[in-house]
């Protein structure tokens, strides 16, 4: 439906009224809604009851326990809660329409830390108009009900309704000083590490090398363990013992020669590296700006020559 026709369609429609049943389906509550949206509990009811005169159904039962969905309400409640998102979205985009500003970049720490923090300088310099704000967590964004422009995150490409674009593929690596190195040999490949003191990751569990296991978070039996893909890197340049490490986590590491692979053969992570964004804020320039530079610098990043 389009033009004059759609226009008329809309006009029809009870805005106000979906986004009160969505919050008192999300609530299951009248009086928890009517708080939640700063109206009476009245108000909340006359909303609702105007919503099922439209449509001529029952969506709501009130029970013993608050508030339940009809089967017409459970069916209904993913449109409305998908329509209501879209706005939200667009009204964040119309709000971010300047070529410059701020720009709200989701990732996770040891990506930021070990490989976007020294090449920053460059879009700095490159693009001033650009305020880049960088928010670290390992929590997928909800674009629709935040301030985040793009994300960056580990995973396997396969999220819904996003442009999706890979950065790079990962690979792992085993780690350690030059001194580690000389005293316990070079591993000829993936399975045993012989006498070296090993240091734990939940991230990068050592069974994947050692076992040839997939990715899957892992907290090993024995030994100290550590959370952080970054901070791990940082004890194993101490001479504290073995890591298994992601490549693109180890640049600055093997660059600056405060530590040295292991083993020449690196092994798939199972997991990549991607920008993301709703595929509306491509009409950004900034946001546009911002990926075409991680594409960039990403496919200058050298690779590992054996993979397993």
């Amino acid at each position: 439906m389009a033009g004059p026709e759609a226009s008329k369609a809309h006009a029809r429609l009870p805005l106000a009224a979906l986004r009160v049943f969505a919050a008192v389906a999300s609530q299951r509550s009248f009086s928890s809604a009517a708080e939640l949206l700063n109206l009476t509990t009245a108000a909340v009811s006359m909303q609702v009851k105007t919503l099922e005169d439209y449509l001529q159904v029952r969506l709501l039962l009130r029970t013993s326990r608050g508030v339940d969905l009809s089967a017409e309400g459970e069916r209904l409640l993913p449109f409305v809660q998908r329509g209501l998102d879209e706005l939200e979205q667009g009204f964040r985009m119309v709000r971010a329409e300047r070529d410059g500003g701020v720009l709200v970049a989701s990732l996770l720490s040891s990506f930021l830390n070990s490989w976007l923090v020294s090449r920053l300088p460059d879009f700095y310099a490159s693009h001033p108009e650009i305020d880049l704000r960088l928010q670290c967590t390992t929590d997928l964004t909800d674009f629709a009900r935040s301030d985040v422009h793009v994300g960056i995150r580990m995973g396997r490409g396969r999220w819904a309704s996003l442009q999706i674009d890979k950065l790079f593929d990962e690979y792992l690596v085993p780690l350690c000083t030059p001194k580690l190195l000389a005293r316990h040999g070079r591993l000829q490949g993936p399975g045993p590490i012989g006498d070296y003191p090993v240091l734990h990751s939940s991230s990068e569990p050592w069974e994947m090398w050692t076992e040839g296991h997939g990715y899957r978070e892992l907290w090993p039996v024995r030994g100290a363990a550590f959370d952080d893909s970054a901070a791990i890197l940082g004890a194993a340049a101490t001479g504290q013992g073995l890591v298994l490490s992601r490549w693109s986590l180890a640049q600055p590491f093997l660059a600056s020669g405060q530590l040295v692979r292991a083993s020449d053969v690196a092994i798939r992570y199972g997991m990549d590296c991607y920008f993301v964004c709703p595929p509306a804020y491509l009409a950004l320039r900034k946001v546009q700006v911002f990926r075409n530079w991680l594409l960039r610098h990403a496919a200058a990043m050298p690779l590992p020559d054996r993979v397993a």
